[in-house]
Order: structure tokens, then C-alpha cells, then sequence
């Protein structure tokens, strides 16, 4: 029954492509690159004058909002911020997000205005909408003349992709300072702009004689860790998604490789069945290796409804043997006792000799709306928040979450010291950083156009595949 529910999606994927190929939208970015360079082909041609008119000509063509962000992108935090003062003295400011911090946040960048201008005074809501309900909140939104919400911090790069950014409903503006840190500048820059980037990482309780030193030993026989299932949380999909990105499948292979005579063994039927799958999908040469990955986590994974909990259950010394994937920053809250405490559990990248993957990472995105009620008020709270410790601190006060901006990340660490934040007491609360984290950790991180471009081919393959049933 599933091989012939895939080879419906597979069938209905081929359609869909040929029907792009043949003029449809699919077909719009490369002819908006052809026209492109057509027009500088004769640009060339033309007297100089000529060609820096024409060069000009895209700025001078936007307008409202994009006209607004173009030209916030040229400007300091300190101009921007005058521009803010300006437009909403007295006003309510209302924003939407995944994170309610931004709710913290915002009070920190009312009185940074106000050491610009002391009689400065703004109103603020801030909304965290629940069961992933933010996409329809934003798309209502944009239907009005003028929104609601100002700006939003979103996370779920696939559905921002297709939903938001595609159906031009989000805008996103780069600040200059932001830009100038990662040595680039706003027009060069590609993508969207992340506030930071968070990781979950693969944990164990360690009262027990279990031991996890390979990823695959995740999925192996008997294991069920516990995990925020991909219908709760969809950037748990966007991680399976993105294992059959080449760059991971590869880092899969490779830590299949290690495994013992045994494991591979156990492993190695699973993998021959997903041959023809991936060549089907059209994966690279380890392909196979992610399919089956994912399709034994998922048939084995224990479901939970948060974070938080499975963090309790893990560091609780009656979870002898337990593992699970969660958010590294839930070990803050960890109250210890006589039998709940950090030290019951080990992260497993950071053991000596662990082989393979150590959890992903996802980001929070920042952006304008398009009918945005108040454009420089939001490109000002935006660039507050990426550029400036005190912007990010609502977020940067724990471990487990990195500034996208490198001078603000050294910053933070200068005043949280998260590398040793739990010292030798608890060293699992160490962490390791960004740098370590997406190179030596082998953290896989979500790459929005990507998993926009598999969601419906491997998306829709992970949504045939069955799920473990506690107890069945």
C-alpha cells in the first residue's frame, strides 16, 4: 500500500514539474535572470551615462515598503532609530511571534529610544500564536490595506519560504551594521535574516548501562527516544528533510561506516529497501542512508507534546537508558534533587568518540510585513535586536542559542560565559558553541530553499511512513 501511495506522489511530482517546465511559475526566476542579463548586455553598450541611469533604475522603481527598506538598509542604528521616534511617538506597536522573548524584548527597545529622545513613549503587543496558526495569522493580516502587525519573528523556513516569502506577504531587511559584521552588505546578501540559531541536540540518561556513540545507535533496535513529533513541531520535519541534502547524507554514510559487523547488519536491510525510493526521489549516491535513517526514527520515536517535559523525564534518575532530541537550552531549568539532576544525563556529541550527527539547528527569522503599519519602527526594533547585546539578550541569555551576528555572539559570551556554565559541576551545560556545534558537533542545519524544494517529493514520503504506538 505505501509503495503505491509514494509512487502517486512521485507520479504527481513529475506532472507538476513538466507543467513548470513548460511556462509556469517555476519557470520565473530563470527568466527574470535571463532578462537580467540581457539588459546588461546592452547596458554595456551603452555611454556611461547611460549605464549608471539604468543601474539606478531598480531603487528608483520601489515603492512603499520596499522603498522603505532599501533605504533603511543604508542607514546606522542610531538613524534608524530617529526614524522610529519619528513615526511611532505615542503609538502601539504590535508584533507576532514563534518566541515570546520578543515580548522582553521590546520594553528594552523603548528605552533605548528614549536615551535618544526622553519624551519618547510607545505602546506594545506582542503575540505568540499557538499550534503553528502564525501562518494564518500573518496571511489574514496581509490582506488589509494596512495590518495590523508591524513585524514578526518566524520560524519553519519551509513554510516561510513557500507561504510567506513567495506569496511576497513577508519582507525581509537587512541592517547595515548587520550586514557589515558578517562582511557583506544588505544588496549581496542572500536569504533571510535569522536572529539567531537554535539547536536540539541528541541527549541520554546515563543511571544505566546504555550507551550512544554513533547516530545510528539512535534508531537502533529497541530504542524510542523522545521527541517532539513532526505534526507538533514542524521544524522536526525540515530536520528529516534536510538528512537527504547531500552534504548529510554523506555525514550518515560516514558514521554508518563506524558501526560494528552487528549494527550494520540490523541496519542493512532497511538501507536496500530505500534504494529505489531515493533514486525515485531523486537523492544523491547516499540517499538510501537517509531514508533509512528517517524512516526508523520515525517508526520508533516516543512522541511528546514539548520540550520540557522530555527534558524532566531524561534528567530524572528513574529514566535509566532513556535518550531523546530536544532544545540544549531546556538543561537551564533543571531544579536538582536527590534524584533529578543535569549530571543524569549525557549530551551525546560531546563524549569522546561519538560518531555522526548531534542534533540540528533551526533559526528565528526577522521580517517586515508587507503593509506594515509601522515600517521604520519595526526595521529599527529589527536591526536593535540583531546588532546590539542588548537587543539580543532576551534570547542570548541562554545556552543553546547563537546570534547570527558575530559581534554580538562574542559579546554575549563575554557576559554569559555559556562555555562554562556549568563548570565542573555539570559539564553537560558547557557548550560548545556555534563554530563547534556546526562542524565538530555535526549539526545539521535547516536550509529553507532546500526544504521547500523536497517538502512535497521526501515530505510527503515521511508522511506515508508509520509511527512507533507505545504499548501496541
Amino acid at each position: 500500500m505505501k509503495k503505491k501511495v509514494l509512487s502517486t506522489i512521485l507520479t504527481f511530482t513529475m506532472v507538476v514539474s513538466a507543467l513548470t517546465g513548460c511556462g509556469g511559475a517555476a519557470n520565473t526566476p530563470a527568466a527574470t535572470t535571463d532578462t537580467q542579463a540581457t539588459d546588461a548586455a546592452q547596458t554595456a553598450e551603452a555611454p556611461a551615462a547611460d549605464a549608471a541611469q539604468t543601474a539606478e533604475a531598480p531603487a528608483a522603481e520601489l515603492t512603499g515598503i520596499d522603498a522603505i527598506i532599501a533605504e533603511a538598509e543604508t542607514m546606522s542604528m542610531e538613524e534608524l532609530a530617529k526614524k522610529a521616534i519619528e513615526e511611532s511617538n505615542g503609538k502601539t506597536f504590535y508584533g507576532v511571534g514563534n518566541s515570546s522573548r520578543g515580548k522582553s524584548a521590546l520594553p528594552v527597545f523603548i528605552e533605548y529610544l528614549q536615551t535618544i529622545d526622553p519624551s519618547y513613549t510607545m505602546e506594545f503587543e506582542w503575540q505568540q500564536p499557538k499550534n503553528n496558526k502564525i501562518f494564518e495569522q500573518l496571511t489574514s493580516d496581509s490582506l488589509k490595506s494596512e495590518g495590523t502587525f508591524a513585524m514578526t519573528l518566524i520560524q519553519d523556513g519551509n513554510q516561510i519560504q513557500s507561504k510567506m516569502v513567495d506569496t511576497d506577504i513577508l519582507k525581509t531587511f537587512v541592517p547595515k551594521e548587520w550586514a557589515e559584521a558578517n562582511g557583506t552588505t544588505a544588496d549581496a546578501y542572500e536569504g533571510f535574516l535569522p536572529l539567531q540559531t537554535l539547536n536540539k541536540v541528541f541527549m541520554y540518561n546515563n543511571t544505566g548501562s546504555a550507551t550512544y556513540t554513533n547516530c545510528w545507535d539512535f534508531v537502533y533496535d529497541g530504542s524510542h527516544p523522545l521527541f517532539m513529533g513532526v505534526d507538533s513541531e514542524i521544524v522536526g520535519k525540515n530536520f528529516l528533510m534536510m538528512l537527504t541534502e547531500d552534504k548529510y547524507a554523506t555525514w550518515l554514510k560516514e558514521a554508518y561506516d563506524k558501526l560494528d559487523d552487528t549494527k550494520k547488519a540490523y541496519f542493512e536491510p532497511t538501507i536496500q529497501e530505500m534504494q529505489a525510493d531515493a533514486n525515485d526521489l531523486g537523492l544523491g549516491a547516499n540517499g538510501a542512508y537517509a531514508l533509512a535513517w528517517i524512516k526508523l526514527w520515525v517508526n520508533n520515536y516516543n512522541e511528546q507534546t514539548d520540550d520540557g517535559p522530555i527534558c524532566n523525564t531524561l534528567v530524572d534518575a528513574s529514566a535509566t537508558d532513556q535518550s531523546g532530541l530536544l532544545v540544549y537550552s531546556k538543561l537551564r531549568s533543571v531544579e536538582e534533587s536527590a534524584t533529578v539532576s543535569v549530571n543524569n544525563i549525557n549530551v551525546a556529541a560531546y563524549q569522546d568518540g561519538y560518531t555522526g550527527i548531534g542534533g540540528y539547528g533551526y533559526c528565528h527569522y526577522l521580517f517586515l510585513t508587507k503593509n506594515s503599519p509601522l515600517p521604520w519602527t519595526a526595521c529599527a526594533f529589527i536591526a536593535f535586536m540583531t546588532c546590539t547585546e542588548a537587543g539580543f539578550e532576551p534570547w542570548g541569555k541562554d545556552m543553546g542559542g547563537y546570534s547570527a551576528n558575530p559581534n554580538v555572539a562574542k559579546e554575549v559570551e563575554e557576559k554569559f560565559n555559556h562555555s562554562q556554565g556549568g563548570g565542573d559541576e555539570f559539564p553537560a551545560k558547557n557548550d560548545r558553541g556555534y563554530d563547534w556545534w556546526t562542524t565538530t558537533g555535526e549539526l545539521v542545519l535547516e536550509d529553507p530553499a532546500y526544504c521547500s524544494e523536497v517538502s512535497f517529493s521526501v515530505g510527503s514520503w515521511i508522511d506515508v511512513l508509520d509511527h512507533y504506538a507505545p504499548g501496541e
